[in-house]
Parts: structure tokens; sequence; C-alpha cells
């Protein structure tokens, strides 16, 4: 099974402990995390490399879920959890449950690669947060690389399933492309702790000894960005509810008039100041009147499209699929990610990176026409 992950040299403490402390918000990488040896001897004693593999596969989504905050793409998570578990797996014969449990080592290492992939990166963001609204019109402007913008993910992959309906709903919330983004705002070591400590409910004397550092200091980050998010307004929105029937009667009444292009019933779902936007382009829209405005005038660019049901960072989605193949094949255009407040859509955020994203979403590579219709 270990032959199945890639061998990538790491650097993280290979005992599973933590030396001298540092200031919370000092230089990127968790001080003290060098040394981790190239290669593993047994993984514990005793424990066969399936049960060791086993063991740390079993953190694999609530450590997407952390990495995914820390670096707003989800193919970054994925590729920081995978260098997270290798080495781990490299030198998890050393760990020391008595100095530290097995969640707040792998935490420790995951924080090191994300700090490392952060060094130098360009903060993601929405492109609200990036520049002023457009009038409508048919100019987007040149697209930005896909590094500009905080990623879509599905809530499969960073969620735990089951457990308490409550606490899945407060995560849920934490994982809200508007809170995301806001995260992406906060200096690394600062954005650590607070996901750490708000988000994923660790002790603040635990997040002290997986970032090397003191209580104090912890604690002094966790201020800060906290004045940094309500400086900043990032409020998820309304606390995530169970889809009811009222919001399910909303989603298909959305689906039934983009499919049929009925641009003013449509227009009937949108709160007044609805946002609309489309990664990688800088553009967006505010308000409902220059939302109906750039439909009306680009003709009907979506006529026989066609929307699934998708879910994406704890809010409802539609994946969109255009005639595009032979005999009304259907293929992938865009993933739609709809955020609905007071019955009414407040914000969609049409990503275009249809390639990557359906496959990541498990969606159809294409729909059939008669399948379509």
């Amino acid at each position: 099974m270990a032959d199945s992950l890639p061998r990538v040299a790491g650097h993280v403490k290979a005992d599973g402990g933590l030396p001298a402390p540092a200031d919370a918000e000092g230089s990127q990488t968790v001080p003290g995390s060098a040394g981790m040896p190239e290669s593993g001897g047994p993984r514990s004693a005793g424990m066969p490399e399936s049960g060791g593999m086993d063991l740390l596969e079993q953190h694999r989504i609530t450590l997407t879920g952390y990495c995914y905050r820390m670096l707003g793409s989800p193919f970054e998570a994925e590729d920081a959890v995978q260098e997270t578990l290798v080495r781990a797996w490299r030198s998890l014969d050393r760990f020391d449950e008595g100095r530290a449990p097995l969640r707040s080592w792998l935490y420790a290492i995951a924080t090191n690669v994300c700090l490392d992939m952060l060094r130098g990166a360009r903060r993601r963001a929405r492109a609200i947060d990036l520049g002023p609204s457009a009038q409508a019109g048919p100019d987007l402007g040149a697209p930005l690389p896909e590094s500009a913008f905080v990623q879509p993910v599905p809530d499969g992959r960073v969620l735990p399933f089951g457990g308490d309906p409550a606490e899945l709903a407060a995560q849920r919330d934490t994982i809200r492309l508007a809170f995301v983004a806001a995260l992406q705002g906060l200096p690394p070591r600062q954005r650590a702790v607070l996901i750490l400590r708000d988000v994923l409910c660790c002790k603040a004397d635990e997040v002290a000894r997986l970032l090397d550092t003191t209580v104090a200091s912890v604690t002094s980050a966790l201020q800060r960005a906290r004045a940094t998010l309500r400086a900043a307004r990032a409020d998820p929105g309304e606390p995530y509810q169970p889809m009811d029937q009222a919001q399910r009667r909303l989603l298909a009444r959305y689906c039934d008039a983009f499919e049929r292009y009925d641009i003013e019933a449509m227009m009937a779902l949108l709160h007044e100041d609805a946002v609309m936007s489309m990664p990688p382009f800088l553009w967006w829209l505010r308000g409902r009147a220059e939302i109906r405005r750039l439909l009306l005038a680009a003709g009907r660019p979506c006529a026989g499209a066609r929307l699934v049901p998708a879910t994406a960072n704890g809010s409802p989605a539609f994946a969109q699929y255009r005639p595009a193949g032979p005999g009304g094949r259907l293929e992938p255009f865009a993933l739609v990610v709809l955020t609905v407040s007071g019955g009414l859509i407040v914000e969609a955020t049409t990503y275009l990176d249809a390639d990557r994203l359906f496959p990541l979403f498990g969606l159809p590579d294409a729909l059939e026409g008669e399948a379509a219709s």
C-alpha cells in the first residue's frame, strides 16, 4: 500500500515532538520541523503496514477540509493532503502518541505543507474582492490565472460523514465561498491558528504545541485573525439549514426557468442586489437590473442547456451542459454555485473550468440528447 504513494522528501520532525517555542506570527514554516527520515523502518511496534496506512487514511477528509480552507483550492488541497500522508507514513514508526495525539501531529505536518505551498503564492479571492462591479456588456476582459480565484469543492471531500447535525451545519458554514475567500486575506499562520481554533475546535495549548509556539502567541494570533474577519464582514450568510421544501421549490423554479431561458422568470428569483460572477474573468455584476440587461443583450447563448443538481461549499449548485456534440449531445460547460438568503438567490458564481471541476464533483462527462430531455 505504501508503494502507491509517491516518495516525496519532507521536513516534519520524525519523533512527533515539537521543539522550542516561537512566535505564532513569525516565519511561515513551523520551526524545528526538519529532520524527517528519507525512509522509514517499521511503521510502529507490531503494526502491519496496511494498519498504519489505514490509520492515516481515517484522517483524510478532515485533513482535506483543513488544507482546503488554508489554500482555497480543492486541487491544491488534495496535493497537500497527499504530501502530508507521505511524510506521515515515512515517519510513523517514530511517532510518539505520548507527546502529541495523532491528529495534532498530522495537523502539524499539513500546516508545514500548506505554508510551503503558500510561500510566494498569489492570494486567492472572489471576483467581487478584486475590483469594482462592471456594467452589462459583451466584453468580459482577459481571463485571469486559475490561481487568482477561490475554487469550489464538493462537500463530501471536506466534511465528515455522519455525526452531530448541528456540528456538521457549523462546519458547512466554514466552507462557504465567502468565508473561504475571507480566510485567504489572513497571513498564513494567523489563518492556520483561526482554522485550528475556531473551525476544528482544537484547544489553545494543542495549537501551541503543534505550531511550536506559546499559548499567548496563539491567543494573540487568533484575536488578530478574528478582528480581520470582522473588518472584512466575513459572514457566510444565513446559518446552514438542511434543504427544506421552500428552497427545493426555489431551485426547481430556477432550473426550469434557466432551461427554458425565461429571463423574466429567472429575475423573479433573484434578490434586487444579487451578484453574478464568472471566474476566471475579473468581470462581475451587481443588481438584478444589470443581470437582466446582460441576459437580454446576450441573445440566447444557453438555449438548449440542461442543469444537473449538485452541492458545493455547503451551497446548492448546478452543473450546466450545453449542446455541442452530434445528435444533440450535451457537453460540460460550467459549474454554477448559488447563495440563497431570504428565499431568493443573492449570488451566482459560474465557474468555467468544467474540464477539471466536473470530474472532481463526479458529474457525467456528457448528457445524451434523449437523456437530457
